[in-house]
C-alpha cells in the first residue's frame, strides 16, 4: 500500500512539470527596495502663465518596503526643473523657472504582484521646496518656500531580473498654495482645490530589491507546482520498494495518462496532497495533483464531492477535528480558484477517525495527514 502510495505521489508531482515556473523566487512575502530614475515634470494649472518652454527634467530616489504581496510604503524625494511663460505685465513674455526638490511617503497598492507586469496605484503627501527665478512677486524671487503637497499616481513594476523592476510611473501633485509659480493667486490652502497650484511628473527607473522575507505562496495558484527535490522524491519511493530499483520515470508517466482518463470513481484519494505537523498550509507538491482533481471536476459538470480532511494521531480529538476541517477548507479553496463552483464542493474533518496507517512513525503519520474525495 505504501509503496504504490508513493508512487503515486511521484508521477503526480511529475505529470504537469513541463508547465511550472517558480514564481516564489521572485515575490516574497515582504522586502525593502531602492530606486532611482529620470523625471519629467510639467506644470498643470498655475496663474497667469503657460507652459511654452520644454526646459523640464529631473531625477529622483525611492526607498520601499512592502509589508506583504500587496501592500508597500515608500519614501521618495526628487529634484525638478520646471519653467512657464508669463502672459500678464510688467513680465509679459518672460520666463518663470523653478527648482523644487520634494520629499514624499505614500501607500502603494499592487494588483498583480504575481505577474511579469506589476501595475499598482499610490497616494500620499509630502513637502516641496522651491525657489522661483523671476517672480512677478518679488518677495519669491530667489527665495527658497517650503509648502506641503498631496500626490496621487499610478504605474507599473516590469520585472527584468530575480531583484530588478523597471518603473513606469506618472504622478499628479497639488501644492498646499499657489506660489508655485512666483505669482500669488487664491488659494484652498490645505484642503486644496482647483485655485491651488499643481503640476504632474512622470518617472522611468529602476528598483533593486535588496532584502526579501519568506518566499510568496500566493503565485502558486497561478502557476502551480514551485518547485520538486528529485532527489528527495526518489528516496521516498526507494525507501518502500520491496527490491532496489531505478525508477522509470516515462512508464510512471504513462500510467498516470492512462488513470486521468478513468471515469470519476466513488471514493477518490487525493495521492499527495499531504500537510505538514500542526498546519493546514498546502505544500508546493499538492499542486500539480489539485490541479489535475480540477482538471476531472471541470469535465464532469454533473458531479459534486465531499472534501474530507484527515490528520495523524497525535494531539486531542477536538484539535484534530478542526485541523482536519481546516485542511478540507484550504483543498476548497484552491479548487475555486481553479474555476470549480463552490456549490459542488463540501467539506468534512474526520480527525483521526479513519487512519491510513497504525503506525506511528513519522513517515506514517505524514501520510495520515491527507486529503480525500467522495463523489456524489
Amino acid at each position: 500500500m505504501k509503496k504504490l502510495f508513493t508512487i503515486l505521489t511521484v508521477f503526480s508531482a511529475l505529470i504537469l512539470m513541463t508547465n511550472t515556473f517558480a514564481q516564489s523566487r521572485y515575490l516574497a512575502t515582504d522586502s525593502w527596495a531602492f530606486g532611482f530614475g529620470f523625471t519629467y515634470p510639467r506644470y498643470i494649472s498655475i496663474n497667469d502663465a503657460v507652459v511654452q518652454s520644454s526646459d523640464f527634467y529631473g531625477g529622483h530616489l525611492t526607498i520601499q518596503k512592502n509589508v506583504s504581496e500587496h501592500v508597500g510604503v515608500r519614501f521618495r524625494t526628487s529634484y525638478n526643473h520646471v519653467v512657464a511663460t508669463y502672459q500678464v505685465a510688467p513680465k509679459r513674455g518672460e520666463d518663470v523657472s523653478n527648482n523644487m526638490i520634494t520629499a514624499e511617503f505614500g501607500f502603494l497598492f499592487y494588483f498583480a504582484p504575481c505577474e511579469p507586469w506589476s501595475p499598482y496605484v499610490l497616494a500620499g503627501s509630502g513637502i516641496n521646496y522651491y525657489k522661483p527665478e523671476n517672480t512677478l512677486a518679488t518677495y519669491l524671487d530667489n527665495e527658497y518656500t517650503l509648502d506641503g503637497q498631496f500626490i496621487v499616481g499610478a504605474g507599473s513594476e516590469i520585472r527584468v531580473g530575480e531583484n530588478w523592476r523597471v518603473k513606469l510611473e506618472v504622478d499628479y501633485n497639488m501644492v498646499w498654495s499657489s506660489n508655485i509659480d512666483g505669482n500669488p493667486g487664491p488659494s484652498n490652502g490645505l484642503i486644496g482645490g482647483t485655485a491651488n497650484d499643481t503640476w504632474v511628473n512622470a518617472d522611468v527607473g529602476l528598483i533593486y530589491y535588496f532584502s526579501k522575507g519568506e518566499p510568496s505562496k500566493i503565485c502558486q495558484l497561478y502557476t502551480g507546482i514551485a518547485e520538486v527535490d528529485y532527489n528527495q522524491v526518489e528516496d521516498i519511493v526507494r525507501r518502500y520498494q520491496t527490491e532496489p530499483t531505478e525508477i522509470d520515470y516515462n512508464r510512471i508517466e504513462d500510467i498516470v495518462k492512462r488513470y486521468s482518463q478513468r471515469p470519476v470513481e466513488d471514493n477518490w484519494t487525493l495521492l499527495g496532497v499531504n500537510f505538514d505537523f500542526n498546519k493546514a498550509t498546502l505544500r508546493p507538491e499538492a499542486y500539480p495533483i489539485l490541479d489535475n482533481a480540477a482538471e476531472i471536476l471541470l469535465t464532469y459538470p454533473q458531479v459534486n464531492a465531499d472534501i474530507i480532511g484527515h490528520t495523524d494521531q497525535v494531539g486531542s480529538d477536538k484539535i484534530n477535528d478542526k485541523l482536519s476541517l481546516q485542511r478540507a477548507e484550504s483543498v476548497k479553496k484552491y479548487l475555486i480558484a481553479k474555476g470549480i463552483d463552490a456549490s459542488r464542493l463540501t467539506t468534512v474533518g474526520k480527525g483521526t477517525r479513519e487512519l491510513l496507517f497504525k503506525e506511528n512513525d513519522p513517515t506514517s503519520r505524514f501520510y495520515n495527514r491527507r486529503i480525500e474525495f467522495r463523489v456524489k
